[in-house]
């Protein structure tokens, strides 16, 4: 099995991230071929990134680090839960990439995308995207774009996803475990060209 971490990428009070990345974390689980993690930033309240020496060297002075550090290492493939805040994803999501370097190349990525209105999260998609092809990540082409979020959150809080969502998820899960397989085998090649 492989693992997936799921990051649930808002911080702010009254977010709702944390219900969709619970769907997703559920879907995925029942797809098979994931043992899966949700890593809430919400929860984990990383600080504006404070290492004195640049990520690259992988000389983490703090334990928070550390730990981050460890987590996203042990990753096989991530899906990244994020709303559309001002064109873009999450100040908070931003930070916590940039903790990091080598821990997330050559590692695929989903993305879950969602905002308030019609625009189902897709700008933040795309900035996103560059960013984690920086950092050696692939992003996937197939994802799940959900449009004026709120009409799939019932009176109890959970997140009902329709048959588009729910046909999104399902493909884009079946990519993620073909890339993680091709993945895994590009990172574990050291070899030199």
């Amino acid at each position: 099995m492989y693992k997936l971490k799921i990051i649930s990428s808002t911080v702010r009070p009254g977010r709702k991230g944390p219900v969709i990345a619970k769907w997703i974390a559920e879907t995925a689980a029942k797809h098979g071929g994931f043992d899966v993690e949700v890593l809430d930033l919400g929860e984990l309240n990383l600080p504006v990134m404070n290492e004195a020496v640049h990520p690259v060297m992988k000389q983490y002075e703090h334990e928070y680090t550390k730990q981050w550090s460890a987590k996203i290492e042990e990753a096989d493939a991530f899906i990244f839960v994020t709303a559309e805040y001002d064109y873009s994803y999450p100040a908070s999501l931003k930070n916590a990439l940039e903790y990091l370097v080598h821990e997330w190349a050559y590692k695929p990525s989903g993305l879950v995308s969602y905002s308030i209105g019609a625009f189902a999260g897709v700008r933040a998609v795309m900035s996103l995207k560059t960013d984690l092809l920086s950092l050696k990540n692939i992003a996937l082409a197939e994802g799940v774009n959900i449009p004026s979020y709120n009409q799939f959150i019932n009176e109890d809080g959970e997140f009902i996803p329709n048959e588009l969502l729910t046909r999104s998820a399902g493909v884009m899960l079946t990519q993620l475990t073909r890339w993680a397989k091709g993945m895994k085998a590009i990172k574990e090649d050291n070899s030199i060209l």
